[in-house]
């Protein structure tokens, strides 16, 4: 099964955001993560309507940060990015009129959803501040210039 790389994605985007002077286009920003532009631009409508980014046309345009990465949770960008599962693992319903299938699925499911809040809730405290003190490159500074911003 395929991850959902959204969250990560977009945390990165916004940490570079929050280090760059000035607007990063969609294409920029296509290029730092190896995808689409059009892709990007769909991705970022969602983080604009939920207030956490700015959006210019024209020349100079581009994608700024709308709030502080001091003010931006992970739970903020998993919800802007359409809430996508945190698990790969699921039930299965190859039997359904098996008795040992449904007990099996409706732990399964009781499970994951105690296990979800648990994540989420620790997703509300963490924020993309947290994370970018957690980084120093190679000199010394919290930009990288190996990434394409």
């Amino acid at each position: 099964m395929r991850q959902d790389s959204r969250l990560s994605r977009m945390l990165h985007v916004l940490i570079h955001m929050g280090q760059h002077d000035g607007a990063l286009t969609s294409d920029m920003i296509a290029s730092m993560l190896d995808a689409n532009a059009v892709v990007i631009r769909r991705t970022m409508a969602g983080l604009r309507e939920s207030g956490y980014v700015h959006s210019e046309k024209g020349h100079g345009g581009g994608w700024t940060l709308a709030r502080p990465l001091e003010e931006l949770t992970l739970l903020d960008i998993h919800r802007a990015v359409g809430e996508p599962s945190v698990f790969a693992l699921g039930p299965a319903y190859d039997m359904p009129g098996c008795p040992i299938e449904k007990a099996v699925n409706a732990t399964l499911k009781d499970v994951f959803a105690d296990a979800e809040q648990l994540l989420l809730k620790r997703f509300a405290g963490v924020t993309l501040a947290d994370i970018a003190r957690g980084f120093t490159s190679p000199s010394g500074t919290t930009k990288d210039e190996r990434c394409a911003s």
